[in-house]
């Protein structure tokens, strides 16, 4: 199942099946996890498919092929991949004590996500919570109906979503409009003469990444490409909330630099380095990034040839596209946390699948725009969302989750982790999960603290 599923995943991206490809995956099928959705079989194909494009842009470098092998179980491990860290033998990850599902006056539950202080903040603001404890915003949520709560959280630039069964969303307006989307797209948004990949012993040598992205999504993508040899160069601002802890999983082999774009040299900086980057990748609402000056049309005029990259919450398309979400909030409203537990009691997936999915698929995108951009030219945009991860994974179906464990045995997870040393201290986390024989990805580097590097290329 999973190696059609990633050559379904490519032929959306235009790419067909070739007669040198050779992709193999090894170990069980689902369930791996205690989850009724088949996340190894997900989290295996959009591996594939990335490693499928790597091989693809070798090719186009060296004329040579390669075997890409991915195993299920590192697949479904990797889309928990943060949970596995260790800084100096101790878990750095974990979520705010407020964040979680709460019911409301009418029966429904609500999620609220609270992990960023301003969020924290908002929802026990907009709920009426008398204490800034768990009890307090409980108390606040239960006189609420869960439409209206739900509205006044989006209203207010927060974070939270009501649970819903899969029937419920599929009739919903936002459910509607997904429905009718690709997993993934890509767009051509400018011209450009064909250009080259750049020398090098990688696949990704000398590409360079432009990677303004928070949490898992957006810097997992960035992640990927610098496995494979690309410089990644992770943006972020002073004075934007950032969760420091993910850098110890989504870092690896990237550079971190400040850029404010609030700031007229902010911009100015911004601007000399997309005018040398290959790709950009920007994981914020639609229109965001936008506002800023920098939307897909406005880079490619001043960098013809680049790949944008555009990974967000709900999509280009429908009532909530502009509407702020996380996986967590994701699942909940499109039923996939209601068939993990129950409507009454409904439970979040045991990995983040649609953040590290989307990333993957990130990764995929920057990959075969490269690749159309060495062939044929063009500037490109690539289109990935949450929910449209979300209905993928509901769309390959349910299994018995009966038969999957809490955790992979300690002799499995062992042969799947490595050890950094660096900035952060002593890391352990996961390797690269994609196996290729000609050109093994690998980290150039351990992931550092935020504004570590200047913000030019090297």
């Amino acid at each position: 199942m999973s190696t059609q599923l990633a050559y379904h995943i490519l032929a959306q991206l235009g790419r067909t099946r070739r007669s040198d490809d050779s992709l193999a995956m090894t170990g069980d099928e689902d369930p791996v996890f205690v989850t009724p959705w088949r996340v190894a079989a997900a989290g295996s194909a959009a591996l594939g498919a990335v490693g499928l494009a790597v091989c693809d842009l070798w090719r186009l470098k060296t004329g040579k092929s390669q075997a890409v092998t991915i195993d299920r179980h590192a697949a479904a491990a990797s889309l928990r991949s943060n949970t596995y860290v260790l800084q100096n033998g101790k878990k750095p990850v974990s979520w705010d004590p407020l964040a979680g599902h709460y019911p409301t006056r009418d029966g429904r539950i609500m999620f609220l996500h609270t992990n960023h202080p301003h969020h924290r903040a908002g929802a026990l603001r907009i709920a009426g919570a008398k204490a800034e404890t768990r009890e307090g915003l409980a108390d606040a949520v239960a006189r609420w109906d869960g439409l209206a709560l739900e509205q006044a959280i989006a209203d207010g630039g927060c974070v939270g979503g009501l649970v819903r069964s899969r029937e419920e969303w599929n009739a919903h307006p936002h459910g509607h409009a997904v429905a009718g989307l690709p997993l993934i797209d890509i767009v051509q948004i400018g011209d450009a003469p064909p250009r080259p990949l750049p020398r090098g012993e990688r696949p990704l040598s000398g590409v360079r990444v432009l990677d303004l992205t928070r949490v898992l999504a957006g810097p997992t993508s960035g992640r990927v490409l610098a496995e494979n040899g690309a410089d990644v160069l992770h943006i972020a601002a002073p004075h934007l909330p950032y969760q420091t802890e993910i850098l110890m999983d989504t870092g690896h082999g990237k550079r971190c630099a400040w850029v404010d774009l609030t700031q007229a040299s902010g911009i100015e900086t911004m601007n000399d380095l997309l005018r040398e980057a290959d790709v950009f990748t920007q994981g914020y609402r639609p229109g965001t990034v936008a506002a800023r000056g920098f939307s897909p049309e406005r880079v490619a005029a001043l960098r013809p040839g680049i790949v944008c990259v555009s990974i967000c919450a709900y999509g280009h398309a429908g009532p909530w596209a502009d509407r702020r979400g996380f996986d967590s909030i994701v699942q909940n409203v499109t039923g996939l946390s209601a068939t993990q537990g129950s409507l009454a009691k409904p439970r979040n997936l045991p990995v983040q699948a649609l953040d590290y999915i989307a990333g993957y698929l990130g990764a995929l995108g920057a990959m075969v725009g490269l690749a159309r951009r060495a062939e044929q030219g063009g500037s490109w945009l690539v289109r990935i969302s949450l929910v449209q991860v979300a209905h993928w994974l509901a769309s390959l179906g349910t299994v018995e989750p009966g038969k999957g464990v809490a955790d992979l045995p300690e002799p499995e997870l062992a042969r799947h982790l490595m050890v950094s040393n660096g900035l952060f201290g002593h890391l352990r986390h996961l390797k690269p999960v994609v196996q290729l024989s000609e050109t093994p990805p690998f980290y150039a580097k351990p992931p550092e603290p935020l504004g570590t590097s200047p913000a030019r290329w090297q």
